[in-house]
C-alpha cells in the first residue's frame, strides 16, 4: 500500500499584486484578468514543489493569501 506524507504551505496575498479570484453565484470559482507575471509565480511554486516529488492536491484562495496543499510518496 502506498504511503504519502503531507505539506501546507502558504503563500501572503502580497505576493501576488494583480490576483483576482471570484465566485459566482452557483459556486464556481476561477481565476480571472491574471498578468503573465502573476501566473509566473504560481508557476514557480509549483515547478520548485514538483521538482522535489511534490504533487499539488488543493488550493485555497483568501483575502490573505493562498494555501496549497501537498503530497508525495513516502
Amino acid at each position: 500500500m502506498k504511503q504519502f506524507e503531507y505539506e501546507v504551505s502558504k503563500h501572503p496575498a502580497n505576493e501576488f499584486t494583480h490576483l483576482v479570484y471570484f465566485c459566482t453565484e452557483e459556486g464556481a470559482c476561477r481565476i480571472d484578468q491574471v498578468p503573465s507575471d502573476q501566473t509566473k509565480i504560481l508557476e514557480d511554486i509549483l515547478n520548485q514543489k514538483g521538482a522535489n516529488g511534490w504533487e499539488l492536491v488543493q488550493t485555497f484562495f483568501g483575502k490573505d493569501g493562498v494555501v496549497m496543499i501537498w503530497k508525495r510518496e513516502i
